[in-house]
């Protein structure tokens, strides 16, 4: 009968899976492109290109309207949605730097299916998707943080 350790087990599991990571990282990452050990393992990282969307991007605006209307829904049972964007600007653009991941903060004016008007403020940033491989985008309505996550008053998602 052999001795079973499940130390060992689960040690050997996680070199086999490391290893298979690291094999596979090479092949999967494309050329130009930061490396994704780099990317999902919090390693420095200065390849950041700063090639983000621009605040009147329709998929931007498109994946805030979509992902504020399945929130409101899902957590708040409300069926608010986002009708309109309007004023729609840039405020800041990397404003800590170029060693910091690369970040577009926009401002706008949205229009809610009830008709009430509420200032918006969102950032795209770069490798924020949700494994980092694309842009991501957090946003903040004024009036309808209700989880206070950008308190006060989404002041936290401005520069």
């Amino acid at each position: 009968m052999g001795v079973f350790s499940r130390k060992g087990a689960v040690a050997g599991v996680r070199a086999a899976i490391a290893g298979a990571v690291m094999a596979s990282a090479a092949l999967v990452s494309p050329a130009g492109a930061a490396n994704i050990l780099l990317d999902n393992f919090w390693l420095p990282n200065d390849k950041y290109s700063g090639d983000i969307p621009a605040c009147t991007d329709p998929l931007a605006l498109g994946t805030i309207s979509m992902r504020f209307a399945e929130t409101e829904r899902m957590y708040w049972n409300a069926a608010l949605n986002i009708s309109t964007y309007q004023n729609v600007r840039e405020i800041a653009f990397r404003p800590w730097g170029e060693g910091f991941q690369p970040r577009r903060y926009c401002t706008g004016v949205v229009t809610l299916s009830d008709a009430k008007r509420h200032t918006i403020w969102y950032s795209i940033i770069e490798d924020s998707s949700f494994q980092g491989y694309t842009w991501g985008v957090e946003w903040c309505i004024d009036g309808l943080d209700r989880n206070l996550a950008y308190a006060p008053n989404c002041r936290m998602a401005r520069p």
